[in-house]
């Protein structure tokens, strides 16, 4: 899967999310701007969760966007390697498939 393509087209997506609901995609831009800023985790390691839960729930929005946020914020590719594992571990095989997609996603974003 070519991750900086699908995330253009997540992004392009949303788009018409925000244009028919904006109250509702700036009140979810409000809590993810609240919730994923450094507090007594830091932003990294927030990205981090989060993109063990989008392995968790078959997310490849979750974990384009959780792979680039996490990467943004100063991840290693090992750093998101453990944190495919731990998906792996709490998932079974869904997590092995899903965490191979969230390394790949961290490999193309991250490529220079």
């Amino acid at each position: 899967m070519d991750y900086k393509a699908q995330n253009k087209e997540m992004v392009a997506e949303y788009t018409l999310v925000r244009d028919r609901v904006p109250d509702a995609a700036d009140a979810f831009s409000a809590l993810h701007k609240a919730t994923m800023s450094d507090g007594n985790l830091s932003a990294k390691h927030k990205e981090l969760i989060a993109l063990a839960i989008g392995i968790s729930k078959q997310c490849d929005g979750c974990i384009t966007s959780h792979v680039r946020g996490a990467l943004r914020h100063g991840a290693t590719l090992d750093e998101i390697a453990e944190t495919v594992g731990v998906s792996i571990l709490m998932n079974g095989g869904p997590g092995s498939v899903y965490g191979g997609r969230a390394m790949a996603a961290a490999e193309q974003f991250s490529a220079k």
